[in-house]
């Protein structure tokens, strides 16, 4: 609700006489809290609703976190814009640890991401990690009552509610890879609507379209799904030239092996970046994780 109301004054800012509804909507992935996401269909279940409300004419455009929309689009559809990017970075948050370093072994972690918890294995074997699902006002309320030690959520959904200060430590991506998309919001509307798409480009942040474009390159060349750990993360380097330099892994689930990889490219061409990066990980044994997941 907060991206949609977010999305909503940019538009009135943006286009004054243009009245702008939010109908809102509950879907599986809100709905379905006892049970991991890769075992009931994946990060589309947030969005397959939203695609229907479109697809009806119940509704013009859906706002989504970008990293919650499927690689590949439903014919028909289309992203139409992608806005500036908050904080891509994840956090750890806790009332009575200041870091990830100063857990005790044993020390329980919740995190609704198998590529947080298979990243923050590797780093920290002795730790123990549950799954959490739910909104953020669900989650932090389970760590408050003492439910896990720690929990690892997104700098960005923090920041946007006000609750920033919740954040005890930020996981750098050295740490913690973020996922393809995290921190953008992404507008989503029927490719055939060509006159939504001229006024939603304007809600279009050039630069931050074009490292989204990047890390969604990798994970669809991958076949990314919420079954599979992996990370991408793209940003824009050099002053008069700038160019993306994109990261990415790919990981076991229990982090017992992770693959790494970097790769550099012009900001025109950000899917070729993308398969780039893809292809040195498959080389440098992603391939072998894939085999074993799927």
């Amino acid at each position: 609700m907060w991206q949609s109301a977010f999305m909503q004054g940019e538009l009135c800012r943006l286009y004054p006489s243009c009245e702008v509804e939010i109908l809102a909507m509950s879907t599986r992935g809100d709905e379905m809290l006892d049970v991991s996401l890769a075992k009931v269909g994946g990060k589309g279940l947030f969005v397959k609703e939203l695609e229907a409300a479109l697809a009806d004419g119940r509704a013009d455009i859906a706002v989504h976190s970008a990293k919650d929309v499927p690689m590949d689009l439903p014919e028909g559809f289309c992203l139409a814009a992608i806005g500036s990017r908050e904080d891509p970075r994840d956090a750890f948050v806790s009332f009575r640890h200041a870091s990830l370093d100063t857990l005790p072994r044993g020390a329980l972690v919740g995190t609704s991401s198998l590529r947080r918890e298979a990243q923050l294995r590797e780093q920290h074997p002795g730790l123990a990690f549950g799954a959490l699902r739910g909104n953020l006002d669900t989650r932090l309320s389970k760590l408050d009552r003492g439910d896990y030690d720690a929990i690892v959520l997104a700098v960005a959904g923090l920041k946007r509610l006000g609750l920033g200060s919740r954040v005890r430590t930020v996981l750098e991506p050295e740490v913690s890879l973020p996922a393809a998309g995290q921190g953008a919001l992404a507008i989503e509307c029927r490719a055939e609507r060509a006159d939504l798409v001229e006024l939603l480009a304007a809600l279009n942040d050039p630069a931050t379209a074009a490292c989204v474009r990047a890390e969604r390159a990798v994970s669809r060349a991958l076949g990314g799904s919420c079954q599979l750990p992996l990370g991408a993360y793209a940003q824009l380097e050099g002053a008069e030239i700038p160019e993306i330099r994109l990261r990415g892994l790919v990981a076991a689930p229990d982090g017992s092996r992770i693959v790494r990889a970097e790769a550099r490219g012009p900001v025109q061409e950000p899917e070729r970046t993308g398969e780039q990066l893809a292809q040195a990980l498959l080389a440098g044994g992603a391939d072998t994780i894939l085999s074993s997941i799927q």
